[in-house]
């Protein structure tokens, strides 16, 4: 009995945990679609982008990570190191936006390395993993690798088209 309890005790922390990225992710998929339903209306020429970056990146990704992290590492992460990882990936993930609307490619620079350092705690969080199941483990690492490796691109593309 006691054993189930401390069970419990654990899954409801972790959820507690994965919950800021869960709201926050879940936020931007649904800023995301709005952006996409009145990109066309309005002949905004960056909506489709804004559209997909939130749904994609601002979204899925954060969800993807911060509950990936939440359940995959072997220690429950800290409320400090949960709310540091949040903030720096919504920050990044704005100031990206941001740089792109206004065709500043210095604020997206700067966007997307906060994205990284993001990126690389969260991966650090969930280096020594309690799962057994590979797939999962290999899908979170998936979904780190193709953020490390978009990132630069993002940037760069950014000071190619400025």
């Amino acid at each position: 009995m006691a054993t189930r309890v401390l069970i419990v005790a654990d899954s409801e922390a972790r959820w507690a945990r994965g919950l800021p990225f869960l709201l926050c992710g879940s936020v931007s998929v649904t800023l995301g679609g709005i952006a996409a339903a009145i990109s066309g209306p309005i002949e905004w020429e960056q909506g489709s982008w804004v559209a997909a970056f939130l749904v994609l990146v601002t979204g899925v990704g954060q969800i993807g990570l911060g509950m990936g992290q939440a359940f995959l590492s072997r220690e429950i992460p800290t409320r400090v190191t949960v709310t540091i990882e949040c903030t720096l990936w919504n920050l990044g993930s704005l100031a990206v936006m941001v740089g792109t609307i206004i065709e500043a490619p210095l604020l997206v620079s700067v966007g997307g390395l906060t994205l990284l350092v993001a990126v690389a705690l969260l991966a650090n969080t969930v280096r020594a993993t309690n799962s057994r199941h590979t797939w999962l483990r290999r899908s979170y690492q998936g979904l780190v690798l193709l953020l490390l490796i978009s990132t630069p691109i993002g940037i760069a593309l950014s000071w190619i088209r400025s």
